[in-house]
């Protein structure tokens, strides 16, 4: 089962496109402004989106640029059809582009699609001498397996699924020891330090001046 988030400012639409993807075993969201989809990806994180070009406040090409660094496959469903908007989407690195109308039997297989092809390419990270196969939750440096805490992977995993962007202390803490966790920041920072120590990671995990951290990757 995958989050779906639906970004399209036509009801119909939208609420059409998530009755289809619950039918077929996901989680459904909708959005229907651009202007309120960063803030639902910061919040909760989609497997895929489903994204709208022309939207009220930002536009989806404009949207994709902020998206594509996160790694999240994106399909846009739109009713620009000409090929250079094509073009221009899978460009931006859309994972594929739908013209209206469509039927809705090809938009949920070619999600499908896509979640298949996106789980393959992310079982297993890789950075440097570094690999994590987070399916077996195994991280190997030069080849000899490092053992991390439960938690230490918890919080590497968070970091390898929002590569590149930056997230706060109190957003890494809700996300790996969870809502009801009583301790405090300081303890993100202790398991950072402990990360960066055992899998030398220092230069990879970037201290975020007055926020937290980011995890940096070449793009």
């Amino acid at each position: 089962m995958a989050s779906i988030l639906i970004v399209e400012d036509e009801i119909a639409i939208a609420e059409l496109v998530a009755i289809h993807a619950k039918i077929a075993g996901h989680q459904a969201s909708i959005i229907h402004s651009g202007n309120d989809v960063m803030d639902s990806i910061r919040e909760k994180r989609p497997d895929l989106i489903v994204l709208d070009v022309m939207l009220p406040g930002q536009d989806g090409f404009s949207l994709m640029r902020h998206i594509e660094p996160m790694g999240i496959p994106v399909i846009f469903l739109t009713a620009k059809d000409h090929l250079e908007d094509k073009i221009s989407g899978l460009k931006l690195g859309a994972d594929d582009y739908i013209v209206k109308p469509f039927a809705v039997i090809e938009l949920i297989t070619r999600i499908e699609t896509v979640l298949r092809r996106y789980k393959a390419n992310t079982d297993k990270f890789v950075l440097g001498n570094l690999e994590v196969r987070l399916e077996e939750r195994v991280v190997t440096l030069n080849g000899q397996e490092v053992e991390l805490t439960h938690r230490e992977f918890d919080l590497l995993q968070i970091l390898i699924n929002n590569k590149n962007l930056a997230l706060s202390r109190e957003k890494l803490l809700e996300l790996a020891w969870g809502y009801d966790y009583t301790g405090d920041t300081r303890t993100v920072d202790v398991h950072i330090q402990r990360l960066r120590k055992k899998l030398n990671m220092n230069d990879s995990i970037k201290t975020v001046y007055k926020l937290g951290y980011r995890l940096e990757v070449p793009r």
